[in-house]
């Protein structure tokens, strides 16, 4: 008798493994490697929670149906320290697991990555979260750029801030590494094609200074109209208060890593921050699930929320309508090219709107532009960077759900990708 009841017993756990062996089979895996420890932990932390977010409201909604069966998202997650080598593991180890994407928000890491993610047989779509410009110069054909626009616009349109104010001598106390570079080059380049002029290059670490008094003070001895700052949020600011105590009036322009309304909890209001530049603060670019979203990201994260968990939300959802478009949960090329038959999402859906896909694979999502004055955020602009006719802007204008002020942007320095 007692040997039957194992028997049995032993029958029973097998059909329970198999049906959860079965249940797990039926998950679409997407992967997350990024920053969760370390100085930009903050940032992957963003990132990681919008994918989240994303998907517990994916499945808590039935899933994703695919030929007639339903499908869960799983997210899987790893560190990576802004570590090349690591994030490659980490993208071997996703794509193991099944993972059809990979989120990742470093350019250096995705770089890496992307050298990986075409490989016959084991290729995964790389959701890339930068705003570079060279990521979609990689050519790689199983990119979706999730953050858009690429920094140029904001250059471009920084500078015509900066203008309106008179500013005319900008020093520049940028982060060091590969993005700030890739910043103080466009700027420095655009700034003086526009008459401006670079009174100094000072870049500082970010990622390990707490002391900025040493480039501060060789910036504040040109006299300058302004300071191009920025790097991760929290030593942005730390820069501004430094600067103010050093008894600087004049303007900030912060490059997009920074965030005004982060840094703005951090100083405890705005007023250090008067005439401040910056890429325009989530909430302040209002669209009908503006509200909603905030609420129940503060209350499940209990964090303020960011560009980074806006638009990480925003390719999620997007990612799924592709898979669902596509027919299949595999085949990532198909997935990839079913993108713009899922597009556009709008802002009855999601906080940032997604418009489209560019043949390089990049969202085609606004950018937007704010200053703080006399310690409030102004009113955004919204800029429509990859607008090719007056078709596609009348269109946009009419389908569009936001209620900031919409701005067809027109290059002065070149195309932008």
């Amino acid at each position: 008798m007692k040997h039957w009841k194992g028997i049995i017993v032993l029958s029973a756990v097998c059909l329970v493994m198999s049906w959860t062996f079965i249940a797990r089979a039926q998950d679409i895996v997407i992967g997350f490697s990024g920053p969760l420890s370390g100085p930009a932990a903050e940032y992957g932390q963003d990132m990681l929670y919008g994918v989240d977010m994303a998907v517990n409201e994916i499945n808590a909604a039935g899933g994703i149906t695919v030929k007639g069966k339903k499908h869960n998202l799983r997210l899987e997650k790893l560190d990576d320290r802004t570590d090349p080598t690591a994030a490659v593991n980490n993208a071997r180890r996703l794509k193991n697991s099944g993972a059809i994407a990979v989120y990742n928000g470093v350019f250096t890491t995705l770089a890496a990555m992307a050298k990986i993610n075409e490989e016959k047989g084991n290729e995964f779509l790389l959701m890339a979260y930068t705003s570079t410009p060279k990521v979609t110069q990689l050519g790689n054909k199983l990119l979706i750029g999730t953050t858009a626009p690429n920094f140029l616009v904001y250059v471009q349109q920084f500078i015509e801030l900066a203008q309106k104010e008179g500013w005319k001598k900008i020093a520049m106390v940028c982060t060091t590494g590969g993005y700030g570079e890739e910043w103080r080059v466009a700027f420095r380049d655009r700034w003086e094609k526009s008459g401006g002029v670079i009174t100094t290059d000072k870049p500082a670490n970010y990622y390990t200074e707490t002391d900025f008094s040493a480039p501060l003070t060789a910036a504040l001895g040109t006299r300058p109209d302004a300071m191009l700052i920025g790097g991760p949020s929290a030593t942005t600011a730390l820069v501004i208060e430094q600067a103010r105590s050093m008894g600087f009036k004049g303007g900030f322009i912060c490059i997009d890593q920074a965030k005004l309304d982060y840094m703005g909890n951090l100083l405890k209001g705005y007023k250090l921050m008067h005439n401040t530049i910056g890429v325009a603060a989530p909430p302040s670019v209002p669209v009908p699930v503006t509200a909603s979203f905030i609420k129940k990201f503060q209350s499940t994260y209990k964090r303020i929320v960011t560009s980074e968990c806006y638009r990480n939300y925003g390719a999620t959802i997007a990612l799924s309508k592709a898979i669902e478009a596509a027919g299949t949960t595999t085949d990532v090329r198909a997935i990839r090219a079913s993108f713009a038959k899922a597009l556009p999402i709008l802002g009855d859906r999601i906080p940032t709107e997604i418009f489209g896909i560019s043949d390089n694979g990049r969202l085609l999502i606004n950018g937007s532009v704010q200053m703080i004055k006399n310690g409030q955020l102004t009113e955004p602009n919204q800029y429509f960077w990859w607008i090719k006719s007056d078709k596609e802007w009348e269109n946009i204008k009419k389908i569009s759900k936001s209620r900031a002020n919409m701005v067809r942007f027109q290059s002065k320095f070149g195309p932008i990708e």
